[in-house]
């Protein structure tokens, strides 16, 4: 008897830690790994991943926002915690609080940051973070020596790291850009350098660049969606660590009806039966995470078989052509990600379906999708 409906997503955490070992093997000594739990872990669950990470030695996890931080500390994780995404000058409090690591490169929030940690009688830890090329964030090139000069005066930081990130490491057809960020890179660490600031970090590699440009490394990597096991849509084709998909989705058929030849299904009647068919409704949809781009193109292993996504992807429900597959009934467990017999679907495999990536897949998984944890 179901107390809840059957919709899961499955976390292996056995295979988690054999990716982070498998990349450690693979980067080699003296190349530390921090663990990316940004997005709920890229969507596997931060607080389990963070917890399994911890234990299997990684010292240094990273996140997007302080939310995300305090998420794990009030979870009991403890350790080093980057917030990549910097912070706001009025989250300062949060952030000692916590005992978190920003990325900084807005004055104003390292002001802030300095100015409660004087009245604290503390030193804050932060890395800063320099624009060499991606556009987003960070300090500008042009702007790396007055900012320097600026965080030098501020006598209650510690600045423990220097860091960028890269804009195409995934694209070895834009392999000398990769490069060119990293001259860039060099020459900020050689202007820190002439003000006094000499952080034992350099922080460059996020799991492309580590992988395809061992130059990159430089001690500390940022590894993120390698550790979910998702390399096959965003690593370039270079060697690379095995790896393993860390995140599997299953269901089972809520209904099963049979329809005649030119029975309409779904939204929009995109789908018109062409033949005498038996038809299975799964309960997950795009409130979910699965992509209503993957209407009538999607796919869905049922019962060990590979069956065909008919009609759009509504927001609870997808519709599947089971006609060819024997003995589906309600309650027949149903594959979204994952593998079942010999048939396998990537979450890599629907990420080119919808022309997209396969963390944007990961991380659409909402909250209402329970994380099943397993480990050996």
């Amino acid at each position: 008897m179901h107390l809840t409906r059957p919709t899961a997503a499955i976390i292996d955490l056995d295979a988690l830690s054999f990716n982070l070992r498998s990349a450690r093997d693979f980067l080699g000594t003296g190349t530390e790994i921090m663990a990316v739990v940004k997005a709920n872990a890229y969507g596997h669950g931060a607080v389990e991943c963070s917890r399994r990470l911890k234990a299997e030695g990684v010292e240094r996890l990273a996140v997007a926002i302080v939310e995300e931080a305090a998420e794990l500390r009030d979870a009991g994780v403890a350790g080093d915690i980057l917030i990549l995404g910097g912070i706001w000058p009025e989250q300062a409090e949060l952030t000692l609080k916590y005992g978190l690591t920003p990325a900084i490169f807005r004055l104003e929030s390292a002001e802030a940051l300095n100015s409660l940690s004087i009245g604290r009688e503390t030193r804050t830890k932060i890395h800063i973070k320099i624009d060499t090329g991606m556009g987003r964030v960070g300090v500008p090139l042009a702007d790396a020596a007055e900012f320097a000069r600026a965080i030098a005066r501020l006598e209650n930081l510690e600045v423990e790291g220097l860091m960028t990130h890269f804009s195409s490491a995934d694209d070895l057809g834009q392999s000398d850009f990769t490069n060119f960020q990293m001259d860039r890179f060099g020459s900020v660490v050689e202007t820190f350098a002439n003000e006094g600031i000499r952080p034992p970090i350099l922080d460059l590699a996020n799991s492309p660049a580590s992988v395809a440009f061992p130059r990159s490394r430089s001690g500390l990597v940022r590894l993120g969606g390698i550790l979910y096991g998702l390399g096959g849509d965003v690593l370039p084709d270079v060697p690379q660590p095995a790896l393993m998909p860390v995140m599997s989705v299953t269901s089972e058929v809520g209904f099963v009806k049979k329809v005649a030849a030119g029975d309409s299904l779904g939204y929009g009647r995109t789908f018109t039966a062409e033949r005498d068919s038996i038809i299975a409704t799964v309960p997950v949809g795009y409130a979910d995470g699965y992509p209503r781009m993957l209407s009538n193109k999607g796919t869905m292993i049922v019962a060990g078989q590979v069956a065909p996504v008919v009609g759009r992807v509504s927001m609870d429900w997808t519709i599947l052509d089971v006609t060819n597959i024997p003995n589906v009934e309600v309650g027949t467990k149903v594959t979204v990600i994952g593998a079942d017999g010999e048939d396998r679907i990537l979450a890599e495999d629907l990420a080119a379906a919808c022309d997209t990536i396969s963390y944007e897949i990961t991380c659409g998984f909402s909250a209402r999708v329970p994380r099943l944890f397993k480990s050996s």
